[in-house]
């Protein structure tokens, strides 16, 4: 039997998962009488998960014409004769209305009718609710005809035994990847010392310079060629011990909160500071302050130098060594990567997480980075917008369609959440029905 994407915009996608069979019909009967037969209506309804006796009321209802679907025969009859490809387009606009999700486009979605006598749709993979036109004429048949509740409880065993099995296999993996993600911070803790030893050198380098630089012109001579001719260790230093070049020197060697507070005892009067050089600006940069104790903590200047390194437009292929080069734990990196993409976001969270997808791929590829990078989600969405919450879902979808974001991983980080000390988060809520949509269909690709 010949198959088809669901869905007119899927159907150039080799690897679509779901598929129905391509439309047969028959024309039969002569005159006033003559009809036309989808001889496979039954399965087709059946891939679409919709009973086929709303496919066929709809043909009548788009065509002006009677239909009927004979339950005992299963066969559907639309009077007329209608060509195959004009059935098949109605067939479309059948699948945008009543079977695919109008937030993500999936297609296994449930028909619900609520207590005022509406019609939507409930994705089982992202958990959007679509409102149906009730303007619509096949709306009228399916209040009359309600499809029948699904009986899963087989499926839902067979889901639960697959989990049970895929905890178990994963415990020894779960404890391997703790050992590597131990190993990965204490070497990037012995990375971070030796970067704070290096600095702390060059900054004490910079020290002696700029006191050199305060010394009298004559002084500053002789001193540059003592040390040409002799090794550091024999290099004598004058200090200029005017009112001026004390006061700066305090002002370097003590934090600026105590530098506030030193008065200097002199009777003459204190000229106004003019700029800094670019040397002390920089020092001061790296140090955290600015004239001044800077407010931001290290969070927000983790934000700031990812915005800046985002702004010059550098390629997403350097953007992994760049964050290696940041200072903190891999978790506080990609916290703070997450932050600067999507700060201030709320609806329409997930198209910008499809647009920068490719800046989290880069950050995801070493193992174990899946789930920091679902902590990073989780932490964004708890100080992000409630519109924003609602899409997690959805970004969670867009990541896994484009292997950023393993199944394992996903289970494994909503599990310890729903039922960890932040199980009250709204995340987790919205984030179920997509995990149980992974499971079930997990368990129906083992079965087929």
């Amino acid at each position: 039997m010949a198959l088809q994407n669901i869905g007119a915009g899927n159907k150039d996608d080799a690897f679509y998962r779901y598929k129905m069979p391509k439309m047969i019909t028959k024309i039969e009967g002569r005159g006033n009488g003559i009809k036309t037969n989808v001889v496979n209506m039954v399965d087709i309804a059946k891939a679409l998960g919709r009973p086929a006796s709303y496919t066929t009321k709809y043909f009548g209802c788009e065509l002006g014409a009677q239909s009927k679907f004979d339950e005992k025969t299963s066969t559907a009859h639309v009077n007329g004769a209608h060509d195959t490809a004009k059935l098949a387009g109605l067939l479309e606009n059948f699948i945008k209305k009543y079977v695919q999700c109008y937030g993500c486009g999936n297609p296994e979605t449930e028909i619900i009718i609520t207590k005022a006598q509406m019609i939507t749709l409930k994705c089982a993979a992202c958990g959007f609710l679509s409102d149906v036109d009730m303007r619509d004429k096949l709306t009228g048949f399916i209040l009359k005809n309600p499809p029948e509740q699904k009986k899963g409880s087989k499926d839902k065993k067979a889901m639960r035994r697959a989990e049970k099995e895929r905890l178990k296999e994963g415990e020894v993996a779960d404890e391997e990847q703790k050992k590597l993600k131990k190993e990965t911070v204490k070497k990037k803790g012995s990375s971070v010392s030796s970067k704070d030893v290096t600095s702390k050198a060059s900054s004490k380098k910079k020290t002696n310079v700029s006191d050199e630089d305060h010394s009298p012109a004559g002084s500053q001579a002789d001193e540059n060629e003592a040390v040409v001719a002799n090794d550091d260790d024999d290099v004598q230093w004058q200090t200029d011990t005017s009112a001026e070049a004390a006061r700066q020197r305090i002002q370097e060697q003590l934090n600026s909160v105590t530098a506030g507070m030193v008065m200097l005892s002199t009777n003459e009067e204190k000229p106004k500071l003019g700029k800094q050089s670019p040397e002390r600006e920089e020092k001061s940069k790296v140090n955290g302050h600015a004239n001044g104790v800077n407010s931001k903590n290290p969070h927000e200047r983790l934000v700031d130098e990812i915005k800046d390194y985002l702004k010059k437009g550098s390629s997403v292929s350097q953007l992994k060594s760049f964050l290696g080069s940041l200072s903190g734990t891999s978790q506080e990196v990609m916290d703070a990567l997450f932050e600067a993409l999507f700060s201030g976001v709320g609806k329409g969270f997930s198209k910008e997480v499809d647009k920068k997808k490719n800046y989290l791929a880069a950050s995801a590829e070493e193992e174990g980075s899946q789930l920091v990078l679902l902590h990073a989600i989780e932490a964004f969405c708890g100080k992000a917008s409630p519109e924003a919450v609602k899409e997690v879902a959805l970004v969670l979808k867009v990541l896994y369609d484009d292997d950023v974001l393993e199944e394992a991983f996903i289970v494994e980080w909503y599990e310890k959440g729903s039922s960890g000390g932040n199980k009250g988060s709204k995340i987790w809520k919205n984030v179920g029905p997509f995990v149980e949509w992974l499971q079930s269909a997990e368990s129906e690709s083992e079965e087929e």
